[in-house]
């Protein structure tokens, strides 16, 4: 029986591209794979020939051959399909039916390592702290390797044994249809070791929780939200993997009197009618002790005023933002006598004041006739 065009077995055109190749492969070996077809013998011819198919033209040396003089090109070591024949077989169908380890391939569950899990660790800091920086200490709780196994999980006197399903190999092979398939071996794992007697420290885990104590640099300039990475710090990993990090994540207390705003600080400060009607100097907080701010007469409730460079100097920055202050008018809710006369005194001098210079009514007038 003469074999059918291998462009045509995978329903390509003849100047198709390697990905688009591949990807008309996947689909047909999906599709036709014995897995899904069990006991279907023409799925599994289909799907030998796709297989067949896609080991030449993948490879550009068979396939400029294939091109030129068709099958007879290829020869007898050409023709026909070996998995062995192409690395990727395992990247196309793993992701679909778990043949990482196909073949003994290097992506088995056995010699795979992961990296630990991160950590989080909620922190919270006063406001001086976070604008100009501290050195902290903080208690995690966190798995460690069991000091007792060295992380295997097995009594040390008796240790790991090897797994006598799968002899040491991780794996288990069977004959199905035209292929031998690895599957990773369901007593061990994939590791091919097994425990016999678990370590009574950890329980067999391996692991066990302890509370870890770190040294922390809080830099100045963070802010609500900030994250502090801890390289290192995080669960350890599996199989020899590196450890994962902590990260640590801020929250900074209000201040009673600043608020900030990014780099900024704004704050609020009462002054009385005399010293907006007449001026004044007021010694107002800041970052660095107090300072002096000139309140110009005629001040009025609400207005801002700005010390810059007083804010917050920016974190990873040697830049500083502004402080703003925000005068208020207060006025007062119980008056001695002596008060209540001068303010007499100071409401007939302004009613004689807005006498000699018209009602506002007359003026309204005036204006719209």
């Amino acid at each position: 029986m003469s074999k059918r065009d291998y462009y045509e077995v995978l329903g390509v055109a003849r100047d198709a591209n390697v990905q688009e190749i591949k990807k008309a492969y996947r689909q047909l070996a999906i599709r036709h794979h014995p897995d899904r077809n069990p006991g279907d013998q023409q799925a599994e011819e289909q799907f030998k020939e796709a297989a067949e198919a896609y080991s030449v033209l993948n490879d550009s040396e068979k396939r400029a051959r294939y091109d030129r003089f068709g099958h007879a090109g290829l020869g007898a070591s050409g023709a026909g399909f070996n998995p062995a024949d192409f690395a990727d077989f395992a990247d196309i169908l793993g992701d679909f039916f778990g043949l990482g380890d196909l073949f003994g391939g290097p992506g088995s569950r056995r010699s795979r390592v992961r990296r630990g899990s991160d950590l989080r660790y909620n922190l919270q800091i006063d406001f001086q702290e976070a604008v100009a920086g501290a050195a902290t200490k903080i208690k995690i709780p966190k798995l460690d390797p069991c000091s007792v196994c060295g992380g295997s999980g097995a009594d040390p006197s008796v240790g790991v044994v090897t797994c006598s399903a799968c002899k040491g190999q991780g794996q288990l092979r069977y004959q199905q249809g035209f292929f031998t398939i690895s599957r990773t071996c369901p007593q061990c794992s994939g590791s091919g070791r097994v425990i016999k007697e678990a370590c009574k420290n950890c329980r067999g885990n391996g692991q066990i929780q302890k509370e870890k104590t770190l040294e922390l640099r809080i830099p100045a300039g963070v802010d609500n939200g900030s994250r502090l990475r801890v390289a290192g710090e995080g669960e350890p990993g599996v199989n020899g993997g590196p450890p994962g990090d902590l990260y640590v994540v801020l929250s900074v207390q209000e201040h009673p009197f600043f608020e900030r705003h990014g780099n900024d600080l704004h704050c609020s400060v009462p002054i009385n009618f005399s010293q907006a009607a007449l001026g004044a100097e007021l010694e107002v907080p800041t970052l660095d002790g107090k300072e002096t701010v000139r309140i110009p007469q005629g001040t009025q409730t609400g207005t801002v005023f700005r010390l810059k460079g007083r804010g917050v100097v920016g974190l990873n920055s040697r830049s500083r933002g502004d402080q703003f202050i925000k005068v208020e008018v207060v006025t007062p809710r119980r008056l001695n006598r002596e008060q209540r006369d001068l303010l007499r005194r100071l409401a007939e001098v302004s009613e004689a004041e807005t006498s000699q210079q018209g009602s506002l009514f007359e003026k309204v007038r005036e204006m719209f006739g």
